[in-house]
């Protein structure tokens, strides 16, 4: 690669016909059939973003009209989902975004979209870990056990009663940053991924969903719905003083998350569709699946849009009976389910909810961090990241040096940040993401017309274009807070530098190492990484 420029080969494309060989020489089993893969992503999609944000985005920015935001982000995840289909038909490997972006739009796509899929797995596991503790608090106080109220929230952060009433300010969540840690132990030491277990706790999750949506149909209030889309208010007007620990600890909160009032109005409902984008987020991971499909070309499809379409219907009918219980104003909280369950009364079922939650939640952790660390896994492979990340434990068979700096950042983050700051930041990443995926559908079309497609996106192109302007729409709503803008364009500037400082120089591609022939002769001498 000596005699090709430096744009030259931060444009240059891994292979199709390499990312093919990898896959046909791959060892991993094809087990997975279009049921296991659906259940996969609905096990993927149903967590903090049902669990907690709903509540969220309802009491600050949609109020009952959280329910059209749902139908907003679900159309704009079927154009996304379409894409994902045919680019997990037409190139079934495990790299998923990561992989597609490398093979049509060369290195540096690939090293961005990267960094996009550490704010998707690694924050949004921090985003899960936050609502994860709001339902142990939840059930911990159920049985008279209390956590001081300080150390439930990020610094400086509002900690509220059932009545909604400031009773403290956050200084660090504890429960968060213990929960971050179990989950990287447990990967440390090696949790093998497996369909019946995975099954199991889907099940799980479906059954807390759906009795919440019949049994809390009894309990609706239908006045609570109107108006449905409130009229705009200003911003709140400043809070207490505080003493000069609290003062600091929010200073931190507003430059990481920016300071944000209720919106309400067709703008608050459109902003809201942003912030629950992340309860979409997940179908995606069906594609990571790719290598071990039966017959990708005919489940990849239908798990992603499975899952997609069952979730979406799930969460409209939640969101309904969410805001019939409880007045939305009421539902800022890291735990609106768990408040709406105990606003009905009935004891064992409040239990069984806040149960189900956090076993389903703790799932999502576990994915989401290994997820991350698979992917750090993948890019040390290719020379873009130090070859420490890819070292395999001798006993454990686990990527342990990058595990444990993956735990270490996400668990830090998880106890300092708000969960208004890791939503956004995770929902900008992931819109991004999938914004360069529906483009990689366009790109590909053009430069590999005669690509096998066992699925092909419907009425191409609209939809991929469809899939871009709305990721960037709501991308745009996103960006409009100071501190998350700031924080994302310092992100990818940082990230960008440590790629033309590290990356560029050390890729297999860039080096010439990741030739065909040259790496179908070291196919298979990688140790299995559980």
């Amino acid at each position: 690669m000596a005699n090709v420029g430096i744009v030259g080969r931060i444009f240059q494309r891994k292979p199709v016909e390499l990312i093919h060989a990898e896959t046909d020489h791959g060892e991993l089993k094809r087990t997975l059939g279009a049921l296991n893969l659906t259940l996969l992503g609905i096990g993927c999609i149903i967590g903090t973003g049902i669990f907690v944000l709903t509540g969220r985005a309802a009491a600050i920015w949609a109020g009952p009209g959280i329910m059209i935001s749902f139908v907003i982000t679900g159309v704009l995840c079927a154009f996304v989902a379409l894409c994902y289909a045919e680019l997990a038909s037409a190139l079934p490997v495990s790299g998923s975004a990561y992989s597609y972006s490398y093979a049509s739009m060369g290195e540096i796509v690939a090293w961005i979209m990267g960094l996009l899929l550490l704010l998707e797995y690694g924050l949004a596991a921090s985003t899960v870990a936050v609502g994860w503790s709001g339902y142990v608090n939840s059930l911990l106080l159920d049985m008279n056990i209390i956590i001081p109220p300080e150390l439930t929230a990020a610094p400086g952060e509002a900690v509220k009663n059932a009545a909604g009433v400031v009773i403290a300010h956050g200084v660090l969540n504890l429960p968060a940053v213990l929960g971050i840690a179990a989950v990287t132990s447990l990967l440390i030491v090696g949790v093998s991924e497996s369909a019946t277990v995975n099954n199991i706790i889907v099940f799980i999750k479906l059954a807390v969903v759906i009795a919440f949506v019949c049994i809390g149909a009894f309990y609706v209030h239908p006045h609570l719905w109107s108006p449905l889309i409130p009229a705009q208010v200003p911003a709140p007007p400043p809070g207490t003083p505080m003493d000069m620990p609290h003062q600091i600890g929010r200073a931190l909160m507003d430059v990481i998350s920016g300071a944000k009032g209720s919106h309400y109005g067709l703008g608050g409902v459109i902003h809201g569709a942003a912030v629950i984008f992340f309860a979409y987020i997940g179908f995606e991971a069906v594609s990571t699946a790719g290598a071990e499909s039966k017959n990708p070309g005919r489940d990849m499809p239908i798990g992603i849009l499975g899952a997609l379409v069952i979730c979406t219907v799930l969460y409209i009918a939640t969101c309904a009976v969410l805001v019939g219980i409880v007045p939305y104003q009421s539902l800022d909280n890291p735990a609106p389910i768990a408040t709406a369950v105990n606003q009905i009364g009935i004891k064992w079922f409040a239990v069984l909810v806040k149960l189900g939650a956090i076993a389903g939640l703790s799932s999502v952790m576990l994915v989401l961090l290994y997820g991350q660390t698979r992917i750090f896994y993948t890019m040390s492979h290719d020379g873009l990241l130090p070859s420490q990340l890819a070292v395999v434990h001798k006993r454990f068979k686990t990527p342990w040096i990058n595990t444990i700096i993956v735990g270490v950042v996400a668990a830090g983050a998880a106890g300092l940040m708000s969960l208004d700051a890791l939503s956004d930041l995770t929902n900008v990443g992931s819109l991004a993401a999938f914004a360069i995926v529906c483009a990689t559908v366009i790109y590909l079309r053009i430069t590999h017309p005669k690509m096998d497609r066992p699925f092909r996106t419907p009425i191409y192109p609209l939809v991929p274009i469809l899939g871009v302007l709305m990721c960037v729409f709501l991308l745009m709503s996103l960006m409009a807070v100071p501190a998350t803008r700031n924080f994302f364009l310092i992100y990818l500037g940082v990230g960008i530098v440590i790629y033309f400082a590290y990356g560029l120089w050390f890729s297999k591609l860039g080096r010439g190492g990741a030739t065909l022939e040259a790496e179908i002769a070291t196919m298979g001498t990688h140790p299995p990484v559980d």
